[in-house]
Order: structure tokens, then C-alpha cells, then sequence
């Protein structure tokens, strides 16, 4: 097994999974979480490697969120695609970083993930509410590599 496959229990990710589908009926964003052991580039650039890799870029808003981790690296990053970064002030994920960094800190690796996913859901409801006819047009598993 790989750091990535070992870095949460069953039980954790399938709460994490839950909860991305919560946040996800306040608004019409997409939310992922990609979990890696290691790679030799720098978290966001990774990051935006990933969100391409998952074809992020295809959702009808561009309005995709990735949860970034590098487990060996300790790396993380909160990405979103140009449909929120259009409307966006500047530091709007700021507060939802610090909020999962503290908890992770803490060692509390799924605690700090499924504050960040509910706190972002909050976040993008004010620029992307969810509509009646929204499709989840991401799957909600956890990517891992």
C-alpha cells in the first residue's frame, strides 16, 4: 500500500465523500479531494496539474474545487477553477486554508478536510447557489495517486 492509500481509514474517507456531497447541495460547484505520497513540484502548480487530470476544467460554470494533499511532502493547496476566480475577491479561500491547516496541525487530517469542504460549500452558495437543476458533474470519491 501507498502513503496516499494509507493516510485515511475507510470510514474517514467515506465521511469525507459524504460531506462533499453535502456542501455540494448549497451550491453548484464541484468539489474534489486528491490525495498523493509525494511529487518533486511545488503544491499549487501540482494542484493545477491534478484539476486538469480530473478534468476539473469541463463543468458547466468552471466552478470546480480541488482539495489538494501531498502526505510525505506535507503539502496542501485549495484550487478553484477561472468561473470562481472571475467573482471572487482575492483571498477568498484564504480563511478555508487556514481553517483546514490548523486542524491538520492538530494531526486531525479528516476533521481539518471535511471543515474546509463545508466551509468552501458556504463559501461558493454566495456565487454559485445551487440550482434545481444542477447535475453533480464530478464524482465525489477521493483521487489518489
Amino acid at each position: 500500500m501507498s502513503i496516499a492509500n494509507d493516510f485515511l481509514t475507510p470510514e474517514e474517507e467515506q465521511e469525507i465523500v459524504d460531506t462533499i456531497a453535502i456542501a455540494e447541495k448549497n451550491t453548484s460547484g464541484e468539489i474534489r479531494v486528491h490525495i498523493e505520497s509525494h511529487t518533486e513540484k511545488p503544491p499549487l502548480e501540482r494542484a493545477q496539474e491534478v484539476f486538469q487530470l480530473l478534468e476539473m476544467h469541463k463543468t458547466a460554470a468552471r466552478n470546480g474545487v480541488l482539495f489538494y494533499l501531498g502526505v510525505s511532502d506535507k503539502t496542501f493547496a485549495i484550487i478553484g477553477d477561472e468561473g470562481i476566480d472571475k467573482v471572487v475577491e482575492n483571498d477568498f479561500w484564504d480563511s478555508t486554508k487556514d481553517a483546514v491547516i490548523s486542524q491538520f496541525k492538530e494531526g486531525q487530517f479528516k476533521k481539518g478536510l471535511v471543515d474546509g469542504i463545508l466551509k468552501a460549500g458556504e463559501r461558493l452558495n454566495t456565487y454559485f447557489p445551487y440550482q434545481d437543476d444542477d447535475e453533480n458533474e464530478l464524482s465525489n470519491e477521493i483521487s489518489k495517486n
